[in-house]
């Protein structure tokens, strides 16, 4: 049987599989809330695997690799960034996000700033989570081009639509069961072609001989960019729908803060083994486009490991495409369309919105993605996007009164266009889009809190319900 095939059916074996999961579970999905939060708790190890295979997805397997053909070790730092992010989230905020009971980004940050923040916030999330879903799909396209030899614009179609079918039949439970065996399949898909490329190169030390001495530097990639990836992923982790989604799933807050705990354990291992990929490819494969340093080296396997590799990075797709397209279905539902088309409160209304909307939510990225190049920018300006709302959760938890609810409400439209502006011009003056992203709130924040305190709308502090 020839390689292809070999890939082919294995990786058709792994859809089975998940297909059978969504199959078990599908009756979760019944119910509005069932579809969007699984309709049971989960134990904080499961929600830990789940948060880390939702911020792997393609773009970041790939975009890791990608860099590090380019720049060394440092890459990873991509990673560690989201590991360090999980760490604070874990120490600061996990525990507040399960005791105020609110399971969207916009209602939380309702409570403090009043319901005018409520759509904003949705708009920024949305906007944030479909442009990671334009990365994944457009990586995972150049995934499958490079190892079946198909299309990428077709490839990308096609790990549009598949990904989409899967996350409507399932609804979350499926999702949660489901993102433990794609963690598992990543970390091992990464870890193989490591291996296998500092073998083929003749260990670590022919490998640091067949590089520059810079690309084994931590600082490799500047700090500059080191910290832009720490502002945008911390910002990230603290301010994403699906995080918030999935840690008020658990039992109480203290499992919360250990799910974020258990998923940092993992993405620093993901990361160094990703930028190893990168590093390898760059001396086995000198001259080929960088984007393609890990599927080159895939396809130059064994093919029973090429299939190995194919299943993590078809994981990769689905697990973080799940995550996307449910919380922004959810987002939609309860910020837009129970309060202005479903006032009487039917759930089967809700549930066949949900269903759409998760049906929207993964076909509209697709004719996009056809024209992403440079996956991991795509995905930090995404980052960077949720880094402005983090600003704002901080200081809804830690200092309520500091601004107001009007300047919360501009604070999340200036950042939104002055961050996208910053970007599309190319990050002028070599200041990172980061960096503006998290200036806009606290300038805005603190000029309202400084001068405006006698005219400003006033901060109302709900109690959780």
């Amino acid at each position: 049987m020839s390689a292809p095939w070999i890939v082919l059916l294995v990786v058709a074996g792994y859809m089975v599989v998940l297909a059978g999961i969504s199959y078990v579970v599908r009756r979760a999905s019944r119910t509005s809330e069932g579809f969007a939060s699984g309709g049971r708790v989960f134990p904080a190890v499961l929600i830990g695997f789940l948060l880390m295979s939702e911020f792997i997805g393609t773009s970041a397997t790939l975009g890791t690799a990608q860099k590090a053909y380019s720049v060394g070790i440092s890459a990873a730092w991509n990673v560690i960034a989201l590991a360090i992010g999980f760490v604070l989230f874990s120490l600061f905020v996990a525990r507040k996000y399960k005791a105020l009971g609110e399971n969207t980004i916009s209602g939380a940050l309702a409570t403090t700033y009043g319901e005018g923040v409520r759509t904003a916030t949705s708009v920024i999330m949305t906007c944030a989570l479909l442009i990671v879903a334009v990365a994944i799909y457009a990586s995972g396209g150049a995934m499958l081009s490079s190892l079946l030899g198909i299309d990428r614009d077709w490839a990308i179609v096609v790990v549009g639509v598949l990904a989409t079918v899967y996350v409507v039949v399932g609804g979350m439970r499926s999702v949660v069961y489901t993102n433990v065996l794609h963690a598992v399949m990543k970390l091992a898909a990464v870890g193989v072609l490591a291996v296998i490329g500092v073998s083929r190169v003749g260990g670590i030390g022919e490998l640091r001989a067949a590089l520059p001495a810079e690309s084994f530097s931590v600082d490799g990639v500047g700090w500059a960019q080191i910290f832009a990836w720490l502002i945008a992923g911390v910002g990230a982790i603290f301010a994403t729908q699906y995080v918030v989604q999935a840690v008020t799933t658990v039992r109480d807050p203290g499992r919360a803060q250990r799910a974020g705990f258990y998923s940092a354990l993992m993405l620093v291992p993901f990361g160094i083994l990703a930028a190893v990929v990168g590093m390898v490819s760059a001396v086995l494969y000198p001259g080929i486009d960088s984007i393609d340093a890990l599927p080159v080296l895939a396809v130059d396997i064994h093919p029973l490991l090429t299939a190995l590799v194919m299943c993590g990075l078809v994981g990769a797709i689905l697990g973080s495409i799940a995550a996307l397209i449910i919380g922004s279905a959810t987002l939609l539902l309860k910020d837009f369309y129970r309060p202005y088309f479903n006032t009487d409160g039917d759930d089967r209304k809700d549930v066949v919105f949900l269903r759409l909307a998760t049906f929207g939510a993964g076909v509209v990225p697709i004719a996009l993605a056809l024209f992403a190049e440079d996956v991991l920018a795509v995905t930090f300006l995404a980052k960077s996007l949720r880094a402005a709302l983090a600003v704002l959760i901080v200081l809804m938890f830690y200092k309520p009164g500091y601004g107001s609810s009007r300047g919360a409400a501009v604070s999340i439209v200036v950042a939104l266009v002055a961050t996208t502006g910053w970007f599309l011009a190319g990050d002028p003056f070599g200041i990172d889009n980061a960096y503006v992203a998290v200036a806009c709130p606290l300038v805005i924040m603190t000029v309202v809190h400084v001068l405006g305190r006698r005219g400003r709308t006033p901060v109302v502090k709900e109690e959780a319900t």
